[in-house]
């Protein structure tokens, strides 16, 4: 599928490339915001799984740029954001990258050494495995990068902050939400406009960091596999999908965005230039830097060298 072709075929993603985004998924946060408010007085974010860096972009964009360049604003009072992947991507205003697993602990402490020994308002993980199409494995798969980002939480997240991160649904997402409740007396699991009906994705809005009482990190698996009925008795059995009798859990779900934008699954015409010729496609804003393909990349193209030169 062409540029053009997927620009009428996909409004986000040519909005995206118009508005200087690095990835339709911005306006995932964006839409987030719009419903749960979610960037009122943060002053530290951290971005797990960022590149190629769109929600990055809108946290810049958001909170550290209108503090640069608000009058009353002194030093000391800029946001401070820290983003974390294995991948490089390429710098943003305001952001501090670090190149980094989320599923090693030894992460967390970098980032709080930036926060000069400080804890974090807010984090967000937009990160997803390469997905297989199967839906059972891809949403056991990003449930153990939800925990790992819950790992990184329970380090560097103050109480009372929020966690957004993505989630697959599926059969076990009763047993997700219980466990995140265990740290979040809110959570929502919501559907921005921006993304596509047809995608088993959705995002896990976590207010009000509340850890138990004498809780540890270290902890954190331990508890979670105790993660039982209601009365505390026997373990969740998530394998029909939704719980039944005294364990049912009822997730609170939303649709948010602007119900009268853009839909993400409709194809809309070209805009026509101003000067009446036809519409010329955009390049992506910003190509990766450093892509996991790049090794199979080169390898494909030394082969075909090689065939042209036998």
């Amino acid at each position: 599928m062409g540029k053009a072709s997927r620009d009428k075929r996909d409004i986000y993603y040519r909005k995206a490339k118009e508005e200087g985004w690095r990835a339709r998924s911005a306006f995932k946060l964006l839409q987030i915001d719009e419903e749960f408010n979610i960037f009122q007085g943060v002053k530290r974010v951290v971005d797990l799984c960022a590149a190629p860096g769109s929600w990055s972009q809108v946290l810049s964009r958001q909170l550290y740029l209108p503090a640069k360049s608000s009058a009353e604003s002194k030093e000391g009072d800029v946001p401070l954001i820290v983003a974390i992947d294995l991948q490089p991507m390429s710098p943003i205003e305001g952001v501090i990258q670090v190149q980094g697993d989320i599923t090693n602990a030894r992460t967390a402490q970098l980032v709080i050494i930036h926060f000069d020994g400080s804890k974090a308002d807010l984090v967000v993980c937009d990160g997803a495995p390469d997905v297989t199409g199967l839906h059972d494995m891809d949403e056991f798969v990003q449930s153990q990068l939800i925990l790992a980002g819950l790992t990184i939480v329970t380090h560097v997240l103050k109480e009372g902050g929020k966690f957004i991160a993505k989630i697959f649904r599926g059969k076990d997402t009763s047993l997700l939400y219980s466990q995140l409740k265990l740290f979040f007396p809110t959570v929502t699991f919501a559907k921005p406009k921006s993304s596509r009906n047809s995608s088993i994705e959705a995002f896990a809005v976590c207010e009000n960091y509340s850890p138990p009482e004498g809780f540890h990190p270290r902890d954190l698996h331990r508890l979670l596999e105790k993660v039982g009925s209601p009365s505390g008795g026997s373990h969740l059995d998530c394998s029909s999908g939704w719980l039944e009798g005294p364990n049912k859990v009822y997730i609170p779900f939303l649709a948010c965005g602007d119900l009268t934008g853009y839909d993400s699954d409709r194809s809309y015409p070209h805009p026509k230039e101003a000067d009446g010729s036809s519409y010329q496609s955009m390049d992506p804003v910003q190509p990766p830097i450093a892509p996991p393909y790049k090794r199979a990349l080169e390898l494909k193209k030394a082969s075909a060298q090689s065939i042209r030169d036998a």
